[in-house]
């Protein structure tokens, strides 16, 4: 059998060394182009899938979320997990829901066109269905208003809601009124499957689901964890002590059988995520993070 010499003086990773110095850079013109496609599918990405920035246009969270807040919201968190009393929700409204705040909108090409593009890297105004207050309830639970003390109830227990500001709450004195959230005071709802029921920490203008009927639990875009600007007012949305507490005593909601997830298809996200970290990790490490602003009614 005959046998193959090497090659005398072959040496290749100075071969490759050689290749990769005779090989021209791309100029700047070309580059930049690309890095801003690059940085325009990454915003898209993360704003379908993980993150979006919110703005808040009205005082109905008072004075937890004060308006011109800008809030960060996880998208995925209850693909893998229920809803949590106490947390703050941005979610679609049913035809029930009427917008809390409305604004002229210019149907001129040009204001169309800007509002496309911007609906996709997440710096748009919403639509006039999108809302963000507090869980207050779950499928199955019975709330109610009042108690002796004149506070909401939850499976007949009284909550100590500490976060609603004085003289942000409710009148106590003024009779329930189906079609305004004016009172204080509803009659006991229980809470259907599928279904969350909500409500602003102002108490006295928000517009929830005392007067307007829960909402179900797959319209839920995502949860509000952190407040990102202003900047003096930077802070996480954890869930409020008093409901950790009665999360304690009652675990579970009373219905069995609750129907939480918000999308069909969870394997979706499995799919889609290797391909957004893949290409966060090729892309240049001047790209800045995006997500989006969005106008949302709160």
């Amino acid at each position: 059998m005959r046998s193959v010499e090497p090659m005398q003086g072959y040496r290749p990773s100075e071969r490759r060394r050689r290749s990769m110095i005779r090989r021209k850079e791309m100029p700047l013109w070309q580059e930049l182009p690309l890095l801003l496609v690059v940085a325009f599918c990454l915003a898209v990405l993360i704003r379908t899938f993980l993150v979006q920035a919110f703005y808040i246009p009205s005082g109905s969270m008072e004075k937890t979320l004060l308006v011109k807040d800008r809030v960060l919201v996880n998208k995925v968190v209850y693909d893998l997990r229920d809803p949590v009393r106490g947390e703050i929700v941005v979610f679609r409204g049913t035809d029930n829901w009427a917008p809390e705040v409305t604004e002229p909108v210019s149907n001129s090409f040009g204001a169309k066109l800007g509002r496309t593009i911007g609906d996709l890297v997440g710096v748009s105004r919403p639509g006039e269905r999108d809302f963000i207050k507090r869980v207050i309830g779950l499928p199955g639970d019975k709330v109610a208003c009042c108690d002796d003390k004149g506070r909401i109830t939850v499976n007949g227990v009284g909550i100590d809601e500490s976060y609603i500001a004085d003289g942000y709450n409710s009148d106590l004195n003024q009779p329930p009124n189906p079609t305004q959230c004016t009172s204080r005071r509803f009659a006991e709802i229980t809470i259907p499957q599928g279904e969350m029921f909500v409500m602003g920490d102002h108490r006295a203008v928000s517009q929830d689901a005392r007067c307007q009927g829960p909402v179900p639990i797959k319209n839920i875009i995502g949860r509000a964890f952190v407040i990102v600007w202003p900047s003096s007012r930077f802070t996480s949305l954890s869930v409020p002590d008093v409901w950790k507490t009665y999360a304690a005593d009652h675990p579970t909601a009373a219905a069995e059988g609750r129907v939480p997830v918000r999308r069909d298809d969870p394997a979706a996200d499995a799919f889609v995520l290797p391909i957004l970290f893949s290409a966060a990790l090729s892309a240049r490490s001047g790209l800045l993070f995006v997500t989006r602003r969005r106008r949302l009614r709160s």
